[in-house]
């Protein structure tokens, strides 16, 4: 069986439902994960999103801020909305899917300006979460568990991952400790980069370009900030990846771009869960 998993920041799905039904033509998502939804549950569009033919939703949002949601033609069941650090905002959600595919969708803080956290409380809370989460993985590490991790993680941890290595070694996405962070939480679960597996990690791959660019194309000054990640009992079955840098030139455009993987799962899988 095919499955096709879509990681999209949207950055505002209320004013971008129109590039909304283009990714979803383009991508052809089974699931599709979204962050900065920036919308409450109650004032999310769930009549326009399922006749894109999504009507599967799990929501966690907040007014204006941050916000993750879920869309799927497949049911979704035994979802949850989880929160980190005791801090109060809409970043992670659980979702299980046919064949028992465990499904998360992150939002990992931006983290501010000054990569320092004794004096920028969000970057500190973006490093205590990487750090929880990075122990809530290695906790359930070898248990065979099919899973997916997916969503905006706001780092890029190789050089090619960013325009210019060496002078975004002190900028925030890129510095030395929050590429070590994002690393031990891969390594906690032994997860596989979807992107880099079809991707050499020699190639220059970006997912996100600043707003303030005059001209983001000419200038090509990116980050792979969007992310798809395996367990190890699901990167046998990857097929493709894309990245679908194209949408951030269309119209009202979010600063990031659709990230698609797509796998081809055995039919056992879904037999047994009938």
């Amino acid at each position: 069986m095919r499955l096709r998993i879509t990681s999209w920041n949207i950055n505002s799905i209320r004013i971008r439902l129109d590039l909304l039904a283009r990714v979803v033509r383009h991508c052809r998502p089974d699931v599709l994960c979204l962050q900065e939804t920036k919308v409450e549950n109650g004032r999310f569009p769930r009549h326009e999103v399922a006749a894109l033919g999504l009507p599967h939703m799990f929501l966690h949002g907040q007014k204006s801020w941050h916000g993750v949601a879920t869309l799927a033609r497949l049911p979704l069941r035994d979802c949850e909305a989880v929160g980190w650090c005791d801090v109060e905002d809409c970043r992670h959600t659980i979702c299980f899917l046919p064949g028992d595919i465990e499904l998360h969708n992150l939002y990992i803080p931006a983290g501010g300006d000054i990569p320092d956290p004794e004096v920028n409380p969000k970057f500190r809370h973006k490093l205590e979460m990487l750090a929880a989460l990075t122990d809530y993985f290695a906790a359930r590490r070898g248990d065979g568990a099919r899973l997916i991790l997916v969503g905006d993680l706001n780092i890029a941890p190789l050089p090619t991952d960013v325009w210019n290595h060496r002078a975004l070694l002190k900028v925030v996405s890129h510095t030395p400790v929050e590429v070590e962070a994002l690393t031990r939480l891969q390594r906690a679960y032994d997860f596989v980069d979807a992107v880099r597996t079809r991707i050499p990690p020699e190639e220059k791959v970006f997912t996100w370009w600043s707003y303030r660019a005059r001209d983001w194309r000419k200038s090509n000054r990116g980050r792979r900030l969007d992310h798809i990640w395996l367990s190890p009992a699901l990167a046998p079955y990857l097929r493709e990846v894309e990245v679908w840098a194209e949408a951030r030139g269309l119209e009202r455009p979010s600063d990031h771009v659709p990230v698609t993987a797509e796998l081809e799962l055995p039919e056992s899988w879904f037999d047994a869960a009938v």
